[in-house]
């Protein structure tokens, strides 16, 4: 069965109001504005984020309580529609029946407000937000606006442009929180990498302190044992002195007197007798008990 449709029509200039009636085919009719909020039926906005449940909600919750109003205002000097409070429960809307955490947003006083449909008098503007996890890192963000007369107590939903700067900022929100993880992230890593490199320079230089001091260790063997080398090869001629033989007996020519401690290289080993070196570089022979070690 048909259905008359009446549009109420506002006329802006001189201060009257005309009623035109327009007929209009209906297959069911949805009101712009509401006489009874009970009825109301906020087309709202719903948009899927690829986020954290916690981090969606810090950035709901950061929008709800940044005391503006996006995408209205009610006077034109004005850009910014300031004023509004974060509120637990508001008879702006119904209470929420379905699944997802409510938040609400309400700015009193409002006068004729931008942007929701028809609006007149002096009242009250309120937004709604339901975040309602859907799967592992997927969250869904319902915003709803209002705008509530205070005398006629008439509702008037939004024509969608609060819905869509209220969820514009929930995005920047979200990717701001993003993106400083990111960055966080990002921090975290060239932080460890400058540590793995400092501490690789750090073993480096524990490394080479472990050679060089293996090294000095190594010397230190070295020289104790040329010292103990030149012990077990090196005599000096006891007091009073000896005779350098050019040969293993006593009968053999004497090649010169050699004073006592007279430092000299063992060059033969044998029972009695020593084959030396002077430190003139002149070798003979010394009886093996003319001799005695270097102190």
């Amino acid at each position: 069965m048909k259905r008359l449709k009446f549009h109420f029509v506002k006329l802006y200039g001189p201060a009257t109001y005309l009623v035109i009636a327009a007929a209009s085919l209906a297959v069911g009719s949805v009101p712009c504005v509401s006489k009874d909020k009970e009825t109301l039926q906020s087309p709202g906005l719903v948009r899927e984020f690829s986020a954290s449940l916690e981090e969606v909600r810090r950035a709901v919750m950061d929008v709800q309580h940044d005391q503006i109003i996006h995408g209205t205002l009610i006077f034109d000097r004005d850009p910014v529609l300031n004023g509004a409070e974060a509120v637990t429960q508001t008879p702006v809307f119904e209470p929420w029946t379905g699944e997802g955490t409510v938040y609400y947003k309400i700015r009193s006083k409002a006068i004729a407000p931008r942007h929701f449909l028809e609006t007149a008098d002096q009242g009250t503007i309120g937004v709604r937000y339901v975040v309602i996890p859907v799967g592992e890192d997927r969250v869904r963000v319902r915003v709803d606006a209002v705008y509530v007369e205070s005398f006629h107590h008439v509702v008037h939903p939004s024509d969608g442009t609060v819905e869509k700067s209220e969820m514009k900022e929930i995005k920047d929100q979200i990717e701001a929180v993003q993106q400083a993880a990111m960055d966080l992230a990002e921090a975290k890593r060239r932080k460890e990498s400058a540590d793995l490199v400092r501490q690789s320079y750090v073993r480096q230089r524990q490394d080479e302190t472990t050679k060089l001091s293996n090294a000095e260790s190594e010397e230190q063997r070295l020289q104790k044992e040329l010292n103990d080398l030149r012990h077990e090869l090196e005599r000096r001629v006891k007091a009073p002195g000896a005779d350098l033989k050019a040969a293993p007996f006593q009968s053999a020519a004497t090649l010169k007197p050699l004073a006592a401690y007279t430092e000299l290289v063992v060059l033969i080993l044998t029972p009695n007798w020593l084959g030396v070196e002077t430190p003139e570089g002149q070798r003979g022979w010394i009886p093996a008990d003319r001799l005695e070690l270097l102190p």
